[in-house]
């Protein structure tokens, strides 16, 4: 197999292969490692001696377990690192530090530094990663789905309510494995006892599922303990952890509950789709199906059931409901084999375990990348700079309406180019070793793009290829670790400097390409949309590109990465690209938003179709069709129901609304009236009733469930009114042929996106 040589700043410093996972043993002295041998996993336990960094060694003067207080050399305040004997002994020391300085341990800048996760400790001091030798196919996947009955009255599942129940545990695994523990042939108890025991027998490296940490693992940990079941799912049948997390993705803080098995991973395949989406912002949604069907991986006969249908199901038609869920584990390790590859890639780099890597932020992996070198060599850690403003990238919407054809010039890595082209590094990393490491990321990722193109065999071909997109995604957040406030080397002024050098790039390509009788359509960050010039073919584009590239920095790279039949251009960052093979995606809030209602976001799917594709005189007719489809009560409830999840507890909620901390909400309201033991984290779905467009929502909203196809009664004129919503932002652009230059206040715009 080709491979890629080790450099220990890059993969650490011990190369010991095919580790798999790695767990705390001994009462905290030591840590368990699973390796692979030979098809085997077999364990061995390596010495553990937890650390703390600190400004002031009196810090832990006298604590309990206490081996040995080390000087450590370079200016970085943090200059003592404290060994422990244990690590119940590392966390009290962890406490002592709190108390004595009044600061915890997670705040930038406290006078010590406490790095809660073992295994993360372990990798840092030894220099150890994961997977060495191994590649993704190596891994022994097991999927999970679960299938759950609803209590009649209720529109959700609850783990809570007695009358709810799990009906059928669907496990898939990556050697072709197939089953479904059925909820028609078991009790609950008998059925939680089975599933442990055939994940036990199938032994997985990696626990797989699609929303499985914020569902699955809830209802089935809840569910076990209403039985007194031990999930004892742990390689050596220890039981199923969890505790309460938080993940920045983008701009979403997402809340969740972290599971962890010993000797096993976690992946979470929809949180992976989130990360995805967060970079590419092209999936249609994150539901497993429309996950599976995007990604080409829905078998032409997979079983499809209404969610609101699984308790019927369930009575009517067993046989199809189990076929339902083993079609939804499939399609879970199918998704994971495409969005896994470039976190397992980079656990066979950075300090963090596989099912941290999909859990923790790129800054996060930066800074761990840099701690490790430096501890590797004895010197100390500076404290995280102060904030700072810093300048956002370059935006600009030159042109609204419908440009065709259009192409997209983007330059390579941007950013990680202008800090290694102009020499931008932190001012506090002494030893060099931010911007040796981003070299070495991108000589690796260069490379590992050339031996993927070589590679003759699908699994290398594969492998090399997660491995230089995991070299992306940490290359590109370089730039974001500059203005990290908890990284130990940020600098906001080098990020500041950073942005400034990327400005001037964008607007000396749009110059060049107004000189080349091009039509700029809209720049962001590193790239520019734009209509080519009079008489432009493909054969030209090499041209194209030496011509735009006169005059930029050295080692800035130019690409022409998409080339589109047609755009809509929108406004600010809200545009739609229809490719030549007529796929038509939309990018930005404004077409994608949550707060639409579904039947708006498929009136703006289908208005903005016939912009891009010359029909400006049917957009009319798409908003007639819907107005009547309402009148005539043809609109299907899931069009216009929306669903809100409860994020406090109805009490809590009435108390704001009696204060006026917040306004009367209708899913609460329904909540509320139901009579039912409701909780934080149910669904509500409902639809507005009544007549008139002004109504108040919360005085006319009414469960979905109570809705009647029979007898219809959703609010005709305040469902138009948000059809003729629509229409109101998109009639100019029916009566635009071609562009037109934007408003003047909307030109251009800089944008703080540091992630």
């Amino acid at each position: 197999m080709l491979t890629i040589e080790r450099a220990p700043l890059l993969f650490g410093r011990d190369p010991s292969p095919a580790l798999v996972a790695f767990d705390l043993a001994d009462g905290g002295r030591a840590i368990r490692l699973y390796r692979r041998s030979g098809g085997a996993t077999v364990t061995e336990t390596a010495p553990f001696t937890p650390f703390l960094l600190l400004v002031d060694r009196d810090l832990v003067k006298d604590a309990p377990g206490l081996l040995a207080v080390d000087a450590l050399d370079g200016p970085g305040a943090l200059r003592w690192r404290a060994r422990f004997a244990a690590w119940a002994d590392a966390l009290g020391a962890r406490d002592r530090c709190r108390d004595q300085s009044g600061q915890p341990s997670n705040v930038p800048g406290a006078p010590y530094l406490f790095l809660g996760d073992p295994v993360h400790q372990h990798l840092l001091e030894t220099g150890r990663t994961s997977f060495g030798g191994l590649v993704f196919g190596d891994l022994r996947r097991l999927a999970l789905d679960i299938e759950v009955m609803t209590s009649e009255g209720h529109e959700f599942p609850s783990a809570a309510r007695a009358g709810d129940r799990i009906i059928a545990v669907a496990l898939a695994d990556s050697t072709g494995f197939r089953h479904v523990v059925r909820g028609d042939r078991l009790d609950e108890r008998a059925l939680l006892e089975e599933c442990s025991r055939v994940i036990r027998e199938r032994d997985p490296d990696v626990i797989e599922g699609h929303n499985i940490f914020r569902f699955d693992l809830e209802y089935l940990e809840a569910r076990a303990r209403l039985h007194r079941v031990t999930l004892a799912w742990g390689r050596g049948g220890e039981t199923l952890r969890s505790r309460v997390a938080r993940l920045q993705i983008a701009e979403r803080t997402i809340g969740y509950r972290r599971y962890e098995v010993a000797g096993r991973h976690v992946i979470d395949t929809w949180i992976l789709a989130q990360l995805h989406d967060a970079g590419t912002r092209d999936l249609p949604g994150f539901g497993l199906k429309d996950l599976a069907r995007h990604f080409g991986v829905a078998a032409e006969d997979r079983t499809y059931i209404d969610a609101s249908q699984i308790t019927r199901e369930f009575a009517e038609a067993p046989e199809r409901l189990m076929a339902y869920a083993a079609d939804d584990a499939v399609e879970t390790l199918a998704i994971s084999a495409i969005l896994a590859p470039p976190y397992f890639a980079q656990a066979q780099t950075v300090p963090f375990d596989y099912q941290s890597c999909t859990l923790r932020g790129a800054a996060a992996k930066i800074d761990a990348l840099v701690l490790r070198e430096y501890l590797a060599r004895g010197q100390a850690v500076p404290l995280p700079g102060p904030v700072g403003p810093v300048g956002g990238g370059y935006t600009a919407i030159c042109q609204e309406g419908v440009a065709r054809p259009v192409l997209h010039v983007d330059v390579t890595s941007l950013y990680p180019s202008l800090m290694l082209a102009r020499s931008i590094a932190p001012a506090s990393d002494t030893l060099g070793v931010f911007p040796e490491l981003l070299q070495h990321l991108r000589d690796f990722r260069v490379r590992a793009k050339r031996l993927a193109r070589e590679a003759h065999e699908p699994a290398e071909r594969a492998h090399l290829g997660a491995l230089q997109q995991s070299f992306k995604i940490l290359i590109n957040a370089f730039y974001g670790y500059l203005a990290f406030s908890g990284g130990h080397w940020n600098d906001f002024d080098a990020a500041d400097r950073v942005t400034a050098e990327g400005r001037a790039v964008v607007t000396a390509i749009l110059a060049s390409l107004e000189k080349l009788g091009a039509v700029p359509v809209e720049a962001d960050t590193d790239g520019v949309y734009f209509v080519p010039p009079p008489g432009h073919s493909p054969v030209d584009d090499e041209t194209l590109l030496e011509r735009l590239t006169t005059g930029l920095p050295a080692g800035i790279q130019l690409e022409l990465d998409g080339r589109y039949a047609a755009m809509f251009s929108y406004k600010m960052k809200t545009y739609a690209l229809l490719d030549e093979r007529g796929r038509l995606s939309l990018k930005g809030s404004a077409f994608r938003s949550r707060g639409l209602e579904p039947f708006q976001r498929q009136i703006i799917g289908e208005i903005v179709r016939c912009l891009v594709n010359g029909r400006r005189a049917e957009t009319r007719a798409v908003v007639d069709r819907w107005l009547a489809d309402f009148a005539a009560h043809r609109v299907e409830l899931r069009a216009f129901a929306r669903t809100e999840t409860l994020q406090e507890s109805l009490e809590a909620y009435r108390e704001k609304v009696r204060i006026g901390a917040r306004s009367a909400s209708a899913a609460y309201e329904l909540a509320g009236a139901s009579g039912r033991a409701v909780q934080p984290g149910d669904q509500v779905s409902y639809y507005v009733a009544g007549r008139g467009a002004n109504v108040a929502v919360n005085e006319y909203a009414k469960l979905a469930s109570l809705w009647d196809p029979a007898r219809p009664d959703e609010n005709v004129e305040y469902y138009q009114v948000k059809v003729l919503e629509i229409w109101d932002r998109f009639r100019a652009f029916a009566e635009l042929d071609g562009l037109r230059p934007p408003a003047a206040d909307t030109e251009t715009s800089a944008q703080l996106s540091l992630f």
